[in-house]
């Protein structure tokens, strides 16, 4: 892999960027410190942008909210990286990298750039990398930061815990969307908007909107922040502009109550000690005693000879 260019990132040359992110997604052990040095040299150029995840059931319509959301921003002057966060299939290990397709418009644009990145077995669906592919997208002079989930549980979890804003888009029915959505899904949202707010949907979104809203109270939400909840449609462009307003005026409550940088800063914290068990657990299953052992104690678990704590115990005590 050639060098990285990083003044040519610095100065948002796209072409550098997507090199330094294909850099941080290998998996090769000598590629993993080259990716780690530039970001410790772009580090202090990061950390200016809002980063705002996106999830919703599939059908919600994410893509043509995200490239009506990108475009109105483009018009107000930023700079938008989509971060599409594909779910890689668990048999085969590759991934549909359809979101160039599915935002043609935006894709097209200078001030754009969309990555979708393959989540190669991470949890939930989540690309591991996407918190350092954000860092470099950042040092490249992005204003706002859009880290697409593909809705399925743990995915928002990882997302709400890497961005400053969650909003989940729903549907317009009103009827047992509640019974569907997850409590804690709820709890972690900012905001949740109701898309295809359109046409004949318009009083269906109407209702489910008020129902949602009763839902929101009903939880505790501790920060300084209470959850919104709006209605648009992405499709004829209707009050995408209300849903950047709601995030701006987020931003600006959050920075007047120091909660801003204090969440930045437990994520991090949060970032090192999931690396750190990710890191140790590889130590671990590298081990050549460790390693040539777990064959014969996962077959004594299986057989039921010892306990499954017992053999774990044995493990850490070759370490």
């Amino acid at each position: 892999m050639t060098a990285i260019d990083l003044q040519a990132l610095k100065d948002g040359d796209r072409r550098a960027l997507a090199k330094a992110i294909t850099l941080v997604e290998s998996s090769r052990a000598e590629h993993r410190d080259r990716a780690q040095e530039v970001l410790e040299q772009i580090l202090p150029e990061t950390g200016n942008s809002i980063r705002v995840g996106i999830s919703g059931v599939p059908g919600v319509g994410k893509s043509t909210f995200i490239e009506a959301f990108g475009l109105y921003l483009i018009a107000q002057g930023k700079r938008v990286a989509v971060l599409a966060v594909d779910p890689s299939s668990p048999i085969a290990g590759g991934s549909i990298l359809g979101d160039k397709t599915r935002m043609e418009y935006l894709s097209r644009r200078q001030e754009a750039f969309i990555r979708p990145s393959p989540a190669s077995g991470a949890l939930g669906g989540v690309a591991q990398k996407t918190r350092e592919t954000m860092l470099l997208c950042e040092a490249a002079g992005y204003d706002v930061i859009l880290v697409e989930t593909v809705g399925v549980g743990q995915s928002e979890y990882q997302v709400a815990g890497m961005v400053d804003f969650f909003m989940v888009l729903m549907l317009p029915g009103a009827g047992d969307e509640l019974q569907g959505i997850k409590k804690g899904i709820l709890e972690l949202a900012d905001s949740l908007v109701i898309n295809k707010a359109d046409g004949d949907s318009a009083l269906l979104a109407k209702q489910a909107s008020r129902h949602y809203t009763s839902a929101m109270n009903l939880l505790r939400h501790t920060s300084f922040w209470t959850p919104r909840v709006m209605t648009c449609s992405a499709l004829k462009n209707d009050n995408v502009d209300a849903v950047w307003g709601m995030i701006v005026d987020y931003y600006f409550q959050a920075l007047q109550a120091g909660a801003f940088q204090n969440k930045r800063a437990r994520q991090n914290r949060d970032w090192m000690r999931q690396l750190l068990n990710e890191m140790l657990l590889q130590q671990l299953t590298q081990n050549p005693r460790i390693k040539a052992l777990i064959p014969r104690l996962e077959q004594d678990v299986e057989e039921g000879r010892i306990t499954p704590f017992h053999a774990a115990r044995q493990l850490i005590a070759l370490l």
